[in-house]
């Protein structure tokens, strides 16, 4: 009798850090590659992050080294003529569900801040939507390990 209770007590030790685990999998939280939706080159590394409810994005390195001292000369708000690398891009994100939503993303290139939709497609890909009304753009990014 109690080689079973304590087999049963091991199996949902295990069951539970598997459950553990697979929460953390699925998280949009941590580093990832930006890929551009039209050159397919990998472009910098954003790291997202929790603060209270809400989610953030930040540059954390632009992998061309040309452009690692660029500032947000086109960028409307606060942000202008701040440098790229360091610059919070993704702003406000509320979870609904799978997808998180009702914030905003900055594109340094051209200084617009669009509405933003993220969703993960799988633990290592993140589908990042900018859009304005009806006219949307994704880029998928890559997990960084």
């Amino acid at each position: 009798m109690y080689k079973f209770i304590a087999m049963k007590k091991t199996i949902l030790f295990i069951s539970l850090l598997l459950f553990i685990f697979s929460l953390n999998a699925q998280s949009i939280t941590g580093k990832w590659k930006t890929i551009d939706d039209e050159t397919g080159k990998a472009k910098s590394i954003v790291e997202i992050y929790k603060k209270g409810d809400k989610y953030f994005g930040k540059i954390v390195d632009i992998l061309d080294p040309k452009k690692k001292k660029n500032k947000c000369k086109l960028c409307p708000d606060s942000r202008k003529d701040q440098p790229v690398m360091g610059m919070e891009i993704i702003k406000d994100l509320e979870e609904d569900g799978d997808e998180y939503d009702e914030g905003t993303i900055l594109d340094p290139n051209n200084g617009k801040i669009y509405d933003c939709k993220i969703w993960l497609e799988n633990e290592n890909t993140l589908n990042v939507r900018g859009y304005i009304m009806f006219f949307f753009r994704t880029q998928e990014w890559i997990r960084v390990k």
